[in-house]
């Protein structure tokens, strides 16, 4: 379940002003770097509202590009990019980066003769069709402007940020499985229902097994319209971590996740 890094200009430059140190990456509200000598604008972004839910997921981006002295900065294009986050599957505690990306491109308005753009009717939303999985709830707008288009060029880069909620509904996933006690060479089965808010449809929503916790998922399947699932795997020797997630299709839906009441007699002592 692979996902597509950040487009490459807009991944590299944000990338080079990060080692060069001229960027610092916000995690809430409207952010932008602090003015530096020699640069030639400064960058913000927002949104109203800050917070989406299930039936209201439309806000409107707004903005400001600026000379370091407060004066506004016309006819700059500047580029806007929804990000959805996921949380990276790290059980060895690795120094690696904690989330993973699918950005997608909103537009580029022009900053008008005040140094404000807006782009209206924004969607904040999953709209990729890859899988939601370990799906982050707090939704990134980007904004970019590159005075030469040039990544190899950070010092000429000005990027901001800021984030929207998106308010989910919960869901639930009940089952039952064929054993309790498992040994290596058994046929783990495990039979559940996925429930979801009233309206939505639980069909095609994903639901994962776990058996050992190096990977976060063994085998996988979808449910049925009527959110009915069955999933089986032949048990390892190692295996010792059972858990059970589900992940709806809609942003707006939480999945949930389960450990299962499995010993597996196998499992070499520690």
């Amino acid at each position: 379940m692979s996902r597509s890094p950040l487009p490459a200009r807009l991944a590299a430059t944000a990338a080079l002003l990060l080692v060069a140190g001229a960027l610092s990456l916000p995690t809430a509200a409207a952010e932008s770097r602090t003015p530096s000598t020699g640069d030639a604008y400064v960058l913000t972004v927002s949104t109203d509202p800050a917070r989406t839910d299930y039936d209201d997921r439309r806000v409107k981006v707004t903005g400001t590009v600026t000379k370091p002295d407060g004066t506004p900065a016309p006819g700059i294009p500047v580029t806007l990019q929804e990000v959805v986050r996921f949380t990276t599957w790290n059980p060895w505690g690795d120094p690696i980066d904690p989330h993973y990306y699918e950005p997608r491109d909103l537009g580029t308005p022009v900053s008008d003769a005040d140094g404000r753009f807006t782009l209206p009717g924004v969607d904040i939303d999953h709209v990729s069709g890859s899988s939601l999985l370990n799906v982050e709830q707090q939704v990134q707008i980007t904004a970019l402007y590159d005075e030469d288009g040039d990544p190899n060029t950070p010092q000429d880069g000005y990027f901001a940020d800021t984030t929207v909620t998106a308010d989910a509904k919960p869901s639930s996933v009940s089952y039952k499985v064929n054993k309790k006690k498992v040994k290596a060479g058994d046929i783990l089965t495990v039979q559940g229902k996925v429930d979801l808010p009233k309206g939505v449809d639980p069909g095609g929503t994903e639901v994962f097994l776990q058996t050992d916790w190096e990977s976060q998922t063994h085998v996988r399947t979808t449910a049925e319209d009527d959110g009915f699932f069955v999933l089986s795997v032949r048990i390892s020797r190692d295996d010792g971590a059972f858990r059970l997630r589900t992940a709806p299709r809609d942003l707006y839906v939480k999945g949930t996740e389960q450990k299962l009441p499995i010993t597996n007699t196998s499992l070499p002592r520690r």
